[in-house]
């Protein structure tokens, strides 16, 4: 047995945790996997430079709105691969790398807990009076009936395969199965998504969610209200036999994509070993400084939160590494809201509560659109369906959330983000705030005016 003051486990946030602040520290960070965790090798990153590709693709196949002769004759798989994952990879081997020479010592392999603040791998028990979870999760598979003997991927592999599929059955209507279709889509893979709820990205606001699902449907063939019962391997792949709203259905795919949620992996580590409270879905329960039941072991990320953002597990660690030092003077998290995007075609962000929530919370509000198409930028974009949601507090005149369909939706709701953050009025942020004419944050500008307008 080795002792430490303080093992991570988990290179993915995890790996932010060391700094000059545990200089002098003996530190152990234990990953099973590649350094960089989920998101830089199979989720956020590498999804982004896919989707980023994909744009390109679709912008090529509309340039005909714009007057411009062009056309896609193809898209090289591998070449789009390899781009992505030459570099992820080399970052990756060079963070496991960096750890060794800075003095941490570096475990490859699985870590379990086999008692309160000792853990151990391939053999080798570490145990510290500090320990930092930070293990994330992992693709949920479904029990469907004959799953197990047909081809089918998760965010796990999709991106690496060798061959684009030439058509795709995605389960799932997450926002993994709309990035996900986004970029296959582009790419040239036929694409049917199935889905249980009335509308995809249905846990986003209603009016986004519509919209959303109306452009998706153009591109794609979408079942909605609808559940696979079971699937069957064929000589071309997949086919699943289809129960919902419309009746029975048949679908034939050359493959299957799961997109149906994460699941932590509190499980992976055996928290029951040390003690760790969980929740119902086997989150590892902390309090507001990510501290667990457990004195000395903290938990953060995907294992310890619903929202699985790469942002917030961020901010998380930087929250433990003070609190891991300063055990006399904890910071306490303190998000006001948790903004999150889905990289897709039409982009879509979000921050703050959806319109139906404050409906079902019975708190009163106000609601403000803007449409691109109102702005010189709109214009330019030939933009007919995208739109910006402001929802303000009548009694404070503090903006509550925003909601934003269109492109670049990520960017332009960050303005309306610090807002939030920072207590601004709708007046300020209304009046008070010179808005760059005629760049695409124009909407912003227009739809805070609406909204004042409407809180008069």
């Amino acid at each position: 047995m080795t002792d430490y003051d303080l093992v991570i486990v988990g290179a993915g946030s995890g790996n932010m945790l060391p700094s000059k602040g545990l200089d002098g520290l003996r530190v152990a960070i234990v990953e099973r996997d590649r350094f960089g965790g989920t998101c830089l090798n199979r989720g956020c990153l590498p999804s982004k430079m896919l989707v980023h590709t994909a744009d390109v693709a679709e912008t090529v196949r509309r340039a005909g709105r714009f007057g411009i002769r062009a056309e896609l004759v193809g898209a090289d798989w591998p070449a789009i691969r390899d781009r992505v994952f030459s570099r992820i990879d080399q970052a990756s081997e060079h963070a496991a790398e960096f750890r060794r020479r800075s003095g941490i010592d570096v475990y490859v392999g699985d870590a379990r807990f086999v008692a309160p603040h000792v853990l151990e791998v391939d053999g080798h028990q570490l145990r510290s009076e500090r320990i930092v979870l930070a293990v994330g999760s992992r693709p949920r598979v479904p029990e469907i009936v004959g799953l197990a003997d047909v081809p089918f991927h998760t965010t796990d592999t999709i991106m690496r395969v060798d061959v684009l599929p030439a058509s795709m059955l995605v389960i799932g209507g997450s926002y993994v199965a709309a990035e996900m279709s986004h970029v296959f889509g582009a790419f040239g893979t036929e694409i049917t998504i199935v889905e249980r709820e009335p509308r995809l990205l249905a846990n986003l606001d209603d009016d986004v969610a519509r919209r959303f699902t109306e452009r998706y449907s153009e591109r794609f063939d979408i079942r909605l209200e609808t559940k696979v019962a079971r699937v069957e391997r064929t000589p071309h792949g997949v086919a699943a036999h289809l129960e919902g709203a419309a009746g029975p259905a048949f679908v034939e795919a050359e493959t299957i994509l799961l997109a149906t949620g994460r699941i932590p992996n509190s499980d992976v580590v055996d928290v029951a070993a040390c003690g760790l409270a969980v929740d119902e879905p086997g989150h590892v329960i902390t309090d507001d400084t990510y501290a667990t039941n457990v004195p000395g072991v903290w938990a953060i990320g995907d294992l310890a939160n619903h929202f699985e953002l790469k942002h917030l597990a961020n901010a998380e660690i930087r929250l433990v590494l003070h609190n891991v030092l300063h055990a006399d003077d904890t910071r306490r998290a303190n998000f006001a809201v948790m903004p999150s995007a889905v990289f897709a075609d039409p982009q879509v962000s979000t921050a703050g509560p959806t319109e139906r929530a404050l409906r079902e919370q019975g708190k009163p509000f106000v609601v403000a659109h803007r449409d691109y198409s109102d702005t010189g930028y709109g214009w330019a974009l030939e933009d007919t369906t995208s739109f910006v949601k402001l929802i303000g507090d009548p009694a404070t005149r503090r903006l509550l959330a925003a909601h934003v369909i269109g492109p670049q939706a990520a960017t332009v709701i960050q303005p309306l983000v610090q807002a939030i953050f920072l207590d601004n009025t709708v007046d300020q942020l209304a009046h008070d705030v010179l808005y760059i004419h005629p760049a695409i944050t124009e909407v912003v500008a227009q739809a805070l005016l609406e909204l004042v307008r409407r809180l008069a």
